[in-house]
């Protein structure tokens, strides 16, 4: 049995922490905590990536750097179908050109996209996972297993519920094709966990099987 290791999510987000361990609930041997729970002067690090592995590496590293010990860090890029790969969001999913939209502007943006791919097109938020167990230690993923599911951008659009999620009132389920203001939920989109399990799993035992 593997022993007990305690595993650094770098976020301070509450809700962030709580979904990773659901996905992760299977693994007792690991107790997970946030850069909340401990007491080090954290410091927002650059995330200069152009991917979401890019940026979830500087942020594991950075993290790492200040307390010396296993942490892992997470982010994730907006991919669209059928659009060339120089106008994807990808980690900028808020930024367009230099300049960093609001709601309104937000909404706007992505309808035209929709417009122009046919009035419809379907999107993927795409995730990516580093955990630093030091310098010369690190294992990663972008793996498909990772991201959420596919859902379509439209330009149906409904008054925004909610500050801070534009694209709520402009996305349609990518299973049903219902708007997402008419689903019960929306839990097609997120991923079942499991892609994270795999990768901690293999992760672990691999750290494991350099200290024997």
């Amino acid at each position: 049995m593997m022993e007990k290791i305690k595993l650094i999510y770098g976020t301070k987000n509450a809700g962030k922490l709580e979904i990773m361990r659901r996905y992760l609930k299977e693994l007792e041997n690991v107790e997970m905590i946030s850069l909340a729970d401990l007491d080090f002067k954290w410091e927002e690090p650059e995330e200069s990536g152009s991917r979401p592995l890019e940026n979830a590496r500087q942020k594991a590293l950075a993290y790492y750097r200040i307390c010396h010990m296993p942490v892992f860090s997470a982010d994730s890029g907006l991919f669209i179908e059928g659009l060339p790969e120089e106008e994807q969001p990808g980690v900028h999913v808020r930024r367009v050109n230099g300049k960093n939209l609001n709601d309104e502007e937000m909404r706007s943006h992505y309808m035209a996209i929709a417009k122009r791919l046919g009035g419809r097109c379907t999107a993927q938020y795409r995730n990516a996972i580093c955990l630093v167990f030091s310098e010369d230690e690190i294992y990663e993923s972008e793996d498909e297993a990772l991201s959420w599911g596919k859902f379509y951008l439209t330009t149906e659009e409904r008054p925004q519920k909610i500050a801070g999620f534009p694209l709520d009132a402009i996305s349609a389920d990518g299973v049903t094709g219902q708007h997402f203001y008419d689903c019960e939920n929306t839990s097609t989109l997120e991923t079942d966990g499991s892609g994270f399990d795999r990768f901690f799993r293999q992760a672990l035992k691999a750290h494991a099987n350099r200290k024997i």
